[in-house]
């Protein structure tokens, strides 16, 4: 069941949200050549506890046979699409690393991705980054009461693919607010006209996930960490929406 919530429910859930952009803001400064990853989720960490609340990814549990989370954000470089575990990699000049965090403050939860370049990048990966950026855009603005969740795909999709990327399909944006991950699923691809109808009151994050390449993934041996399947680039960006009967609500911004 996709569940509405309150006008006292959204008081709280911004909360948790208004966190993150200040987060990623900090963190944005430290980005740069050699530093790890290690120590770039040490600073959101840092950031979110300094704050009374506490990362959410910290301890969601992994498929069967893998160990649950065991950091604050899921931090991707390159071809690494979501889930990456930060560790001791340091990054250089040209690379693109995905950071994806979440907060849990009173109950209530946010959750957004942002991509940066490492130092200067090549066209192509810039034109990447700024597509998927763009596409989150186009699906927020279909996220609107009355329209499906097909909308929102469609939007994506239609934004990204006539540039020559593709969406990753087995990977969705979700509802989002009393727990990490609720329903619905929403897909960056879909059917203009189809699926779940959304209501004023949903919570959504909405996620695109777009690869250079092909859109296949492949989950790395750590049973987390997810890289595209052609080794091609990806970019991800993200942010928690509440929907409402007039233009969305985008609860992760500045």
């Amino acid at each position: 069941m996709v569940r509405i919530y309150s006008e006292r429910e959204f008081a709280q859930i911004r909360k948790a949200c208004r966190i993150l952009p200040q987060a990623f803001d900090l963190v944005e400064k430290e980005i740069r050549p050699g530093v790890s990853t290690a120590e770039l989720n040490e600073i959101v960490d840092s950031f979110i506890r300094s704050h009374g609340a506490t990362p959410s990814f910290i301890g969601v549990p992994g498929p069967p046979g893998v160990k649950a989370f065991p950091a604050c954000c899921c931090i991707s470089v390159n071809d690494e699409v979501v889930h990456g575990i930060p560790g001791g990699r340091r990054l250089v000049e040209g690379d693109m690393v995905k950071i994806d965090a979440g907060t849990q403050l009173d109950g209530y939860f946010g959750d957004s991705a942002r991509s940066y370049p490492v130092g200067m990048i090549s066209p192509e990966r810039l034109r990447l980054l700024e597509a998927t950026r763009e596409s989150l855009l186009k699906g927020i603005e279909a996220a609107r009461a009355g329209n499906r969740i097909g909308d929102i795909g469609a939007a994506v999709a239609g934004h990204v693919e006539p540039l020559g990327f593709s969406v990753v399909r087995d990977m969705v944006g979700h509802g989002v607010g009393g727990a990490v991950h609720e329903a619905p699923e929403v897909p960056n691809f879909g059917r203009p006209g189809h699926g779940l109808r959304l209501k004023a009151g949903m919570c959504l994050a909405l996620e695109p996930m777009i690869n250079a390449g092909g859109w296949r993934i492949r989950v790395l041996a750590d049973g987390w960490t997810v890289a595209t399947a052609d080794g091609s680039d990806s970019a991800h960006f993200e942010h928690q929406i509440r929907v409402t009967d007039a233009e969305p609500e985008i609860l992760t911004l500045d």
